[in-house]
């Protein structure tokens, strides 16, 4: 008779200990640390982490900083968003009036969108 269920992954060496939803967290972050990513400098996906939260490219060396298991987090692409911004000398009020511009024209499409459609009915 076959086994019915196989352990497998990266949490398989855990057996059945720790419980499900342990295993299932531990396995989910270490295939974000063992998973290669894209070079911010060189564009290819050989970005492979060093130690924690160090990130090397295998193809042209670049090493840099990010989180634990990822090397991109939502915090570091907020900041990089901060700096981009300010370089180019928006302030935050500018962001805040482009946001609301954005929001309006977003309208807008829709409710031409919505005439046309009931236009075609008729």
């Amino acid at each position: 008779m076959a086994k019915r269920t196989q352990k497998a992954g990266l949490t398989a060496r855990f057996g059945s200990r720790y419980g499900v939803s342990v295993r299932r967290r531990a396995g989910s972050a270490l295939r974000k640390k063992s998973k290669e990513y894209t070079c911010p400098s060189c564009q290819y996906q050989k970005v492979r982490r060093k130690a924690a939260g160090i990130w090397e490219c295998r193809k042209c060396g670049h090493t840099f900083t990010g989180g634990v298991w990822e090397p991109f987090t939502r915090a570091s692409d907020a900041n990089n968003r901060v700096v981009r911004r300010s370089m180019e000398g928006a302030t935050a009020t500018d962001m805040a009036v482009i946001a609301q511009q954005a929001a309006l024209e977003f309208e807008r499409k829709i409710v031409e969108a919505e005439e046309v459609a009931d236009s075609e009915e008729e």
